[in-house]
C-alpha cells in the first residue's frame, strides 16, 4: 500500500446494487486510515479491501442519509471489539446530531473504544475542523436537500532544508533541529533565520466531495488538490433530475474540477439506472484531462505535484 492511498469501497448511490455497495471511501495518509461516509456493508468492504479497522482515527459523515451512515453501528463496534491504542473521531454535520447518537447506540455491545464526537456547525468559508501530526482536516457547507459537508486533506506546513547553505553557515547536527522548532538560531555572532535555508514543501491534498450541486463550497474543497472525489450520480441523459435531487453530474464534477484547479478527478455515487459508466466518463473527460471512474476497492494514489 502506498503511503497515501485512496480505496473506494462504495460507490453506488441511494441503493447497493451486486457490483456496487453502499458510500464507504477509506484515505490512508501517512499510515492514519480516514473513513469517509460509512454505508450499509462497509464493515465488509473494508475486509474485502485488506484494510480492516485499526487504523482507523477518524470517521468523517458528509450528511446523514441512510446511503451514507447505517454502516456506522457495525463500524465502531468492530474498533471497540479491536480497541486501538488512539482516539478515532467521528466528524459530521451537527444538525444530525439524533441521528449520530442513534447509531452509536443501535444496539448492545461492550464499548471499549475511545471514540469522541466532533458536530461540525455549516459554515460557507473553508475552516479547521481537526489537526492531527499527519495531516489537517478541514470542511464547508455543500449544496444538499438536509444539512451536507465536504472535506479536505492536507499535509501539515513543512519546507524543504537546504543542505548546502546550512553547511556553509556552520548549522549542523542538532543546531537544525533547533532551527526548525524556533525559526532562528546564532551560530558563530551569526544570525540565520529559517526562511534563509530552507523553502515551503508543496504537500500533498485531498477533496472529499459528496451530495451536492455544484456550489462554491465544492470548489473550495478541490482548490488545487491532488485528488478530488466527487459524485456524479447522473450522466448527462438525466441531467434535468440533478438539481431536483441536490446532486452533480459527470459533467458539473469536471467543471467544478477544472475551475478548482483540481489534479485528478475521481466520480462516484453512481445512480443505479446505470450499468456501466461510459457516458459520464466521456462527458467528464471533454472537460479534464484526467478523470477516473470509480467501481467498488478501487485504489488510487494521492501523490504530490
Amino acid at each position: 500500500m502506498s503511503s497515501h492511498e485512496f480505496t473506494a469501497l462504495g460507490t453506488s448511490s441511494f441503493l447497493p446494487t451486486k457490483l456496487r455497495n453502499h458510500n464507504g471511501y477509506h484515505l490512508n495518509w501517512g499510515g492514519v486510515g480516514i473513513l469517509f461516509d460509512c454505508g450499509e456493508g462497509t464493515q465488509r468492504q473494508l475486509t474485502h479491501a485488506g484494510l480492516g479497522v485499526r487504523n482507523i482515527q477518524v470517521i468523517a459523515l458528509t450528511h446523514l442519509h441512510g446511503d451514507h451512515c447505517l454502516g456506522l453501528p457495525g463500524v465502531l463496534q468492530r474498533i471497540s471489539l479491536e480497541q486501538p491504542p488512539h482516539t478515532v473521531t467521528v466528524v459530521y454535520p451537527a444538525e444530525g446530531q439524533e441521528y449520530v447518537e442513534r447509531l452509536y447506540r443501535a444496539s448492545i455491545y461492550h464499548d471499549q473504544a475511545d471514540v469522541q464526537f466532533l458536530p461540525v456547525r455549516g459554515s460557507d468559508e473553508l475552516r479547521n475542523v481537526l489537526m492531527t501530526p499527519q495531516f489537517l482536516l478541514r470542511a464547508v457547507s455543500l449544496k444538499h436537500r438536509v444539512p451536507a459537508i465536504g472535506y479536505r486533506v492536507e499535509d501539515l506546513p513543512a519546507r524543504t532544508m537546504d543542505g548546502e547553505e546550512l553547511r556553509r553557515r556552520g548549522i549542523r547536527g542538532p543546531l537544525v533541529g533547533q532551527l526548525q522548532r524556533e525559526g532562528r538560531i546564532e551560530v558563530d555572532g551569526r544570525v540565520t533565520t529559517l526562511d534563509e535555508v530552507s523553502s515551503p514543501r508543496v504537500g500533498r491534498s485531498f477533496a472529499f466531495v459528496m451530495d451536492t450541486e455544484p456550489c462554491r463550497g465544492a470548489e473550495l474543497l478541490a482548490e488545487d488538490v491532488d485528488l478530488m472525489v466527487m459524485e456524479a450520480t447522473y450522466a448527462n441523459d438525466c441531467a434535468a433530475l440533478a438539481p431536483q435531487h441536490g446532486h452533480s453530474t459527470a459533467e458539473d464534477a469536471a467543471r467544478v474540477a477544472v475551475a478548482a484547479g483540481a489534479r485528478r478527478l475521481a466520480l462516484t455515487h453512481f445512480s443505479t439506472r446505470y450499468t456501466d459508466t461510459t457516458a459520464h466518463l466521456a462527458e467528464a473527460g471533454a472537460i479534464h484531462p484526467d478523470v477516473v471512474a470509480l467501481s467498488d476497492l478501487d485504489r488510487l494514489p494521492v501523490g504530490r505535484r
